[in-house]
């Protein structure tokens, strides 16, 4: 049973940083990500990892955003800067067969692999 388990989500001023983790209990080749999600908005695809490191970011992320992985201690993890309120989501990781660049459709990567059950980020202005 494949199981994906974040943490480190908090509340954060705009501005600030903030990094979240994922435990995960599948293989190292499984590519991973992160999606968010907040009331009233689609489910967003933010960021894809490969296992030997190739990203993928949303526009939303880039340049703020770094994905990371260690696949000896199955970790994932996401440091967020420069967040601002918009940032204010429910994180889930999440790990699927295939490329990294199907983070961009956080439907299929949820269909062929797994998703956490998320972490709350939350940014005040």
């Amino acid at each position: 049973q494949v199981e994906v388990v974040e943490s480190g989500g908090g509340s954060v001023q705009s501005g600030g940083s903030l990094k979240i983790s994922c435990t995960y209990s599948t293989a190292a080749y499984f590519s991973m990500g992160w999606f968010r999600e907040s009331p009233g908005k689609e489910r967003e695809g933010i960021a894809g990892i490969e296992l030997k490191g190739t990203s993928f970011y949303a526009e939303s992320a880039r340049g703020r955003f770094t994905i990371s992985r260690d696949n000896a201690k199955k970790m994932l993890y996401l440091q967020m800067d420069d967040l601002t309120p918009d940032d204010t989501a429910t994180y889930f990781c999440a790990a699927w067969p295939g490329s990294a660049a199907l983070f961009r459709s956080p439907s299929a990567a949820a269909e062929y692999g797994v998703v956490g059950q998320g972490t709350q980020v939350t940014v005040s202005s």
